[in-house]
């Protein structure tokens, strides 16, 4: 196939509002100790409104990993993690806070050299896990408990996996009730905790706020997402994948409704004036899986020279804040629970694949890339058995590979590249007939 390599993807500017936030809080929390804050780690789901209503800094783990890895500084404190034990089949998520927490502990061995940005991380003062679907979270940070000598205060909140028993659906039934009750039990143990940890009563009007501003912003971030609905897709996957901080370890942070607001418009003036993700738009992709960190300006002109806009999927769709409109400031704890509970790693197969052909039909997909994250098996679990259904349920394509989110010596670009091939030649022999 002849491959246009001239074409390249045209990405979102206002994606420059969203950096300017992450460099302002990132910089707040490498002086978090300076300036007198206790520095809380945290894995899983974005939590951060609790500790900030608090006056706490927070590192979320896997955030701290795709920075380190956008950055291009992840081989060296994954070497390190390695070398101290930790296999390279595990998260590379873990493997990467981990050489970071490690060098802040032990130093920098003389026969490293890492970037600036995988050296600043602050210890901790207490870690609260908060993971769905996955037993990596907990032991992640009970690796780093022990790293640390086993003398950080630890708080795991538990989200229970909905399998969708007992006539629930997605947001409905007993179990899920049941489920959003018992989260709800937990975050106000929770607060208990973040109250010992601050030495302070909770600041339950200062969370209140942001949780109205987190809500605002997730309104904002699925109202733009909806716009690419139309064809051709003003703005791709890879574009959501660059806004996911803002709803994700930068919730509530100062100015995030303002970069969101900046980034619905120009989605909305790109819909007005015809302006596309990609120049010339044939093909709509779903993207299965999570995104790959260090590859995502890479992959977005893979696919624009293809003329395939990757247009949704399930990570930035299904995901952080994605039901925004569940959330009342007033009593924000059971939409907290809501919004975790129905999160794209935390669902039984059968809502998995309700959701993705719902998404499917609303952004008209007509293939759907399957990237099994190699260190993140609990993400690809269901690949194959949702590549067959899909297909057999709606005639959707797909193609599938293998590689990871921040650690990209599992990638092979000869692979990549003919199975992304493999599938624009299916889709076009589909159109044709």
């Amino acid at each position: 196939m002849a491959v246009q390599e001239a074409k390249r993807a045209n990405r979102l500017k206002s994606g420059k509002l969203v950096n300017k936030l992450v460099n302002e809080y990132w910089e707040d929390l490498i002086n978090a100790k300076k300036t007198g804050k206790k520095v809380i780690y945290t894995t899983g789901l974005p939590i951060g409104p609790f500790m900030a209503a608090q006056d706490l800094a927070w590192i979320h783990g896997e955030g701290y990993g795709a920075r380190v890895a956008a950055r291009h500084e992840e081989k060296e404190p994954q070497t390190f993690a390695e070398n101290r034990g930790f296999n390279r089949e595990l998260c590379s998520y873990a493997r990467t806070q981990m050489g970071c927490a490690m060098f802040a502990e032990f130093g920098v061995p003389d026969d490293l050299m890492p970037g600036p940005i995988a050296t600043e991380i602050p210890a901790p003062d207490a870690i609260v896990t908060c993971y769905p679907g996955c037993s990596t979270g907990p032991q992640w940070d009970w690796a780093i408990e022990r790293v640390f000598g086993k003398k950080i205060p630890w708080f795991n909140v538990v989200i229970p996996y909905h399998m969708g028993r007992n006539g629930s659906t997605y947001m409905k039934g007993e179990e899920f009730e049941e489920n959003v009750k018992y989260v709800e039990r937990q975050f106000e143990d929770l607060i208990k905790f973040l109250e010992v940890i601050s030495g302070k009563p909770y600041n339950w009007d200062k969370f209140q706020e942001l949780m109205g501003v987190t809500k605002k912003v997730g309104q904002l971030r699925m109202e733009a997402m909806e716009l690419c609905k139309a064809k051709p897709a003003p703005a791709s996957f890879f574009d959501w994948s660059i806004q996911i901080a803002p709803v994700n370890y930068l919730t509530a942070w100062p100015g995030t409704i303002e970069a969101m607001e900046a980034v619905k418009a120009e989605v909305q003036e790109r819909l007005d004036n015809g302006v596309s993700a990609v120049p010339t738009e044939k093909y709509r992709i779903f993207w299965e899986g999570i995104m790959n960190w260090n590859k995502l300006g890479w992959m977005a002109d893979k696919f624009a020279s293809y003329d395939a806009t990757v247009v949704a999927g399930r990570y930035t769709h299904m995901a952080f804040w994605h039901e925004p409109d569940s959330i009342d400031p007033e009593h924000p704890l059971r939409g907290i629970a809501i919004n975790h509970l129905e999160c794209q790693l935390n669902l039984g197969y059968p809502i998995t694949e309700e959701r993705m052909m719902t998404l499917s039909k609303e952004y008209s997909i007509d293939g759907i890339v399957f990237h099994g994250a190699r260190t993140c098996r609990s993400f690809s679990r269901s690949h194959f058995l949702l590549a067959e259904n899909l297909n057999k349920k709606m005639g959707i394509q797909s193609t599938s590979f293998e590689g990871d989110m921040v650690d990209d010596s599992f990638y092979k670009e000869e692979l990549v590249n003919t199975r992304i091939e493999a599938l624009i030649e299916s889709l076009e022999a589909q159109k044709s007939r």
